[in-house]
């Protein structure tokens, strides 16, 4: 007798927890077990929503991420003349193999020496250094040219030059 009737209050529990759940204020079962059926189903209609935008923002970001790459052709040299053979470089590009060397391989071909430099590959491969030509008759654009060509860009508006690879010192 003390079963069936622990049963009865475990049932009419579970039924005012669906009614709360639910929003349905009816005293039959079978009403409340319906308003249960819709509420799940408006829930999984929810979450294949929430599903379908969450793939759509993953597309979008991989798409994001793939036009960012395709973008960055963060190549840059620029070169100021500070006095009569005297230049400030700054160049920056992408982290790769060497760009260091071909750099410097660059300067040594053109007789620049470096007088200081600051080297940074955090977000990329950056150098900043100030150069001092042996030979006064180089200019910026030929500098210019030197390094884009050592870290890889081809310059399409002029022809590649060539540089002696004597000093006059």
């Amino acid at each position: 007798m003390a079963c069936k009737v622990q049963k009865k209050i475990l049932l009419r529990r579970k039924l005012h927890i669906l009614r709360v759940l639910t929003n349905s204020y009816s005293a039959k079962r079978t009403t409340v077990a319906k308003s249960t059926v819709l509420c799940i189903y408006k829930l999984k209609l929810a979450l294949e929503t929430v599903k379908r935008e969450y793939e759509n923002l993953l597309a979008t970001r991989r798409e994001y991420i793939s036009l960012l790459n395709h973008v960055k052709d963060n190549k840059d040299v620029k070169i100021e003349k500070v006095r009569e053979g005297t230049f400030m470089v700054r160049v920056t590009c992408e982290k790769g193999s060497d760009k260091l060397v071909a750099i410097l391989e660059a300067f040594e071909e053109m007789c620049l020496n470096v007088q200081q430099a600051r080297v940074s590959c955090q977000n990329g491969f950056s150098l900043e250094a100030i150069a001092v030509a042996a030979d006064h008759t180089l200019d910026v654009t030929d500098v210019t040219v030197a390094l884009l060509k050592a870290i890889g860009k081809e310059d399409h508006e002029k022809d590649s030059q060539k540089f002696d690879n004597s000093c006059n010192l």
